[in-house]
C-alpha cells in the first residue's frame, strides 16, 4: 500500500476515534485492502458546494469526523467573518441513512462554538431550510443530503446568510479553513448543547403561505379543484411538505403514491432516487394511468428536483425532460402575469449556460430581461442579490429538473414547483387543454428546440484525471466540424474567453471561471462539456433545434432532432 496511505490509516488506529470505526479499519486491512486505499487515498473534498460522498470510515468517506472536520472549519469562518456578532444557523436533513445523525453532529459542532442552533426536528426539503435562513435572520445553514444520489452517499450543502449555497469569495475561504483542521481534535464536539432549538410546524406554516403567495390564478384552480394529481415523495422529504402545499392552493384531489410515501434512506422501490429517471418515475407512471390522472410530479430525497409526467399527444404517458419543464414553468409565469395584468416593466428571469435556448427566446419575445448564469442555483441567486432595487425577479431554472420560483427562497425548491405546475395543469385543462399540448404550441411560437445530455462516468483514484485529460484534449484539439455542420464557435468557460472561429474574433464571457466548454455549430446546434463538481463523471449537453409550423408535423421534426442528437453523439464517439 502507498506509504502516504498507510500514514493516514495509522493516524487514525492511534488517534482519538471510536472503536467501532477503528474495529471497521481493522477488518478492511485484513480483507479488503483495496476498499482500504480508496476510503483513505484522499480527503473528502470540500467543495464549493460542501461535502458529498459515500459513507463509511475513512478520510474519504462521509462519516462522523469528516462532517464534524468540515463543520469546524465553517465555523472558524463565519467567527472571522462576524467576529463578536451573534451568529445563528439552521440546520436540515433528508431522509437518508445517517442524515439525521450528521446534522445533529453538525448542530452539536455549531453549538460547542458558541453559535446559536436552529435545528429542524425531523427531516425537512432543502428549499424550506433556505426559507428559514433568510426568514429567521440566520448567518448559514447546512442541509445534510446528497440529492439524488444513490443510496451509499450521503453529503452536506453549505449556505450562506440570504439562503444560497457559498459563492466567491466565501466558497474559497471557508474551503480554505476546512482545509485547515488536520485533526480531530482540532474540533470542538460538544458544550453549549442548550443553544440548540427544535424548529418544526410554524417554520412549515410560514414556508407554506409564502408559496401560496406565488399562485397567479387561484380563481383557476377554485374551479379545477378536482384536478387529478399523482404526487410520489420518492422515499424523501416532499412529504412532509407537498400534499400541505398542494392543499393550501386549493387542490382536493391528489393521490400520494403509497409506495414511496414513507421516508427511507435505503430507497427501496428505486435505484436511484432521482425523478428525472423512468425506473424511478415508473410505479407514479403506473398509478397516473391507471386514475387517469392530469399530471404526475415526484421530488428526490431533498425536494429540490422535481419530475413531471404528462399525457401525450397520443394520449401515452411520457416525463417531461428538465428543459421542457423550466420552458413551462418560464412560459406560464411570464405569459400568465401578463395576461393578469400583474406583469412589471422590470419582471426578469434567470437561465443557466446548459439550459435550452429556448428559454432566452420566450424571454426575448416577451420584452423580459434573461440573463445566464454558470451551472447551479447559487449563481442564480448570485445574479438576483446583484440586480436587487433594479430588476424584479420572478422565476429562474436549469436543465436539471430545478426551479426556483420568487424571491423568498434562494436553492431549488420542488415543493414551490409541484404547485405552480400543478396549478399550470389547471389553467390548461380550464381551456381544453393538457400540458403537452401547451408544450407544442410553445414549440410553434418560439421555435422548436429538443435537448438531452448523457454522462459518462469514470470512478476510482484515476476517474478525475481521465476526465482531466478529455477536457484537456477538447481544448488542445477542438473540433473543426461536429455531425456534418461546421464548429462555428468555441465558448471556453473555465479561460472566460469565446472565440469565432470564422472571424476570429474573441470575447470575454463575463462570468466567473467554470470548467466547462461550448461548441455551437453552423446549424445552430450547441454542445456543452461540463464534468460534474459532484461525481467522478463528464456530462454531454446537447441541444439542437428546428421550425414546427403545426401540431400535425410535430412526430416528424420530433424525429429528426433525435436523429440529429444521435449523429452528434456518434460523430464525437461518445458513449454514456
Amino acid at each position: 500500500m502507498d506509504a502516504a496511505i498507510l500514514d493516514k490509516v495509522n493516524q487514525w488506529l492511534q488517534g482519538n476515534y471510536d472503536e467501532e470505526t477503528k474495529a471497521a479499519i481493522r477488518k478492511m486491512q485484513a480483507e479488503n485492502e483495496q476498499e482500504l486505499s480508496e476510503s483513505f487515498y484522499q480527503n473528502l473534498e470540500f467543495g464549493t458546494g460542501g461535502l458529498r460522498g459515500i459513507m463509511g470510515v475513512g478520510t474519504n468517506r462521509m462519516n462522523r469526523y469528516t462532517v464534524g472536520m468540515a463543520t469546524q472549519g465553517f465555523a472558524n469562518y463565519l467567527k472571522k467573518v462576524y467576529g463578536e456578532e451573534e451568529v445563528k444557523v439552521a440546520i436540515s436533513h433528508d431522509s437518508r441513512n445517517n442524515s439525521r445523525f450528521f446534522a445533529e453532529t453538525v448542530a452539536n459542532v455549531f453549538a460547542a462554538n458558541g453559535f446559536k442552533v436552529l435545528l429542524f426536528e425531523s427531516l425537512r426539503p432543502t428549499p424550506e431550510l433556505s426559507f428559514a435562513i433568510r426568514k429567521l435572520g440566520c448567518k448559514a445553514g447546512v442541509m445534510c443530503t446528497a440529492s439524488h444520489n444513490p443510496k451509499e452517499y450521503n453529503g452536506y450543502k453549505a449556505y450562506w446568510e440570504d439562503g444560497s449555497q457559498l459563492v466567491p469569495p466565501h466558497d474559497k475561504n471557508v474551503i480554505k479553513e476546512v482545509d485547515a483542521i488536520a485533526n480531530v481534535d482540532d474540533v470542538k464536539w460538544s458544550g453549549n448543547e442548550a443553544n440548540i432549538s427544535l424548529l418544526g410546524k410554524e417554520t412549515d406554516d410560514a414556508y407554506i403561505e409564502m408559496v401560496k403567495g406565488l399562485s397567479v390564478y387561484p380563481e383557476v384552480i377554485a374551479k379545477q379543484k378536482d384536478l387529478k394529481i399523482v404526487y410520489t415523495p420518492i422515499h424523501g422529504t416532499g412529504i412532509m411538505l407537498v400534499p400541505k402545499t398542494l392543499e393550501a392552493f386549493g387542490f382536493t384531489n391528489v393521490h400520494v403514491v403509497e409506495e414511496q410515501a414513507t421516508p427511507d434512506g435505503n430507497f427501496p422501490t428505486v435505484v436511484y432516487p432521482n425523478p428525472e429517471e423512468k425506473e424511478t418515475m415508473s410505479i407514479g407512471l403506473q398509478k397516473a394511468k391507471e386514475l387517469d390522472a392530469d399530471i404526475l410530479c415526484g421530488t428526490d430525497p431533498d425536494a429540490d428536483r422535481v419530475g413531471v409526467g404528462v399525457k401525450n399527444h397520443k394520449g401515452e404517458w411520457v416525463l417531461m425532460n428538465g428543459n421542457q419543464t423550466a420552458v413551462l414553468a418560464f412560459a406560464y409565469m411570464i405569459e400568465a402575469r401578463k395576461s393578469k395584468g400583474i406583469a412589471k416593466p422590470n419582471d426578469m428571469i434567470v437561465s443557466t449556460i446548459v439550459t435550452t435556448e429556448m428559454v432566452n427566446q420566450v424571454a426575448k419575445l416577451n420584452d423580459v430581461n434573461c440573463y445566464n448564469v454558470l451551472t447551479g442555483f447559487k449563481w442564480i441567486a448570485d445574479l438576483i442579490r446583484e440586480k436587487e432595487g433594479e430588476e424584479n425577479y420572478i422565476v429562474g431554472g436549469e436543465e436539471s429538473f430545478g426551479l426556483m420560483i420568487g424571491n423568498d427562497v434562494r436553492d431549488k425548491d420542488a415543493v414551490s414547483a409541484v404547485a405552480i405546475l400543478c396549478e399550470m395543469a389547471a389553467y390548461e385543462k380550464e381551456q381544453g387543454k393538457t400540458l403537452f399540448d401547451k408544450m407544442i404550441e410553445l414549440y410553434i411560437k418560439y421555435g422548436f428546440y429538443y435537448e438531452t445530455l448523457i454522462s459518462i462516468t469514470k470512478k476510482g483514484m484515476n476517474g478525475q484525471k481521465e476526465i482531466a485529460d478529455m477536457m484537456e484534449a477538447y481544448r488542445k484539439n477542438p473540433p473543426t466540424e461536429i455531425n456534418g455542420s461546421k464548429v462555428m464557435e468555441l465558448i471556453d468557460y473555465e479561460k472566460q474567453i469565446g472565440k469565432d472561429f470564422e472571424s476570429g474574433d474573441s470575447w470575454e464571457t463575463g462570468l466567473p471561471k467554470s470548467n466547462v466548454l461550448q461548441f455551437i455549430t453552423e446549424d445552430g446546434s450547441k454542445i456543452s462539456a461540463r464534468p460534474s463538481g459532484t461525481e467522478p463523471k463528464i456530462k454531454f449537453y446537447f441541444s439542437v433545434k428546428t421550425k414546427l409550423k403545426s401540431k400535425e408535423e410535430f412526430d416528424v421534426k420530433f424525429a429528426e432532432l433525435e436523429k440529429k442528437i444521435e449523429g452528434i453523439i456518434e460523430s464525437m464517439h461518445l458513449k454514456s
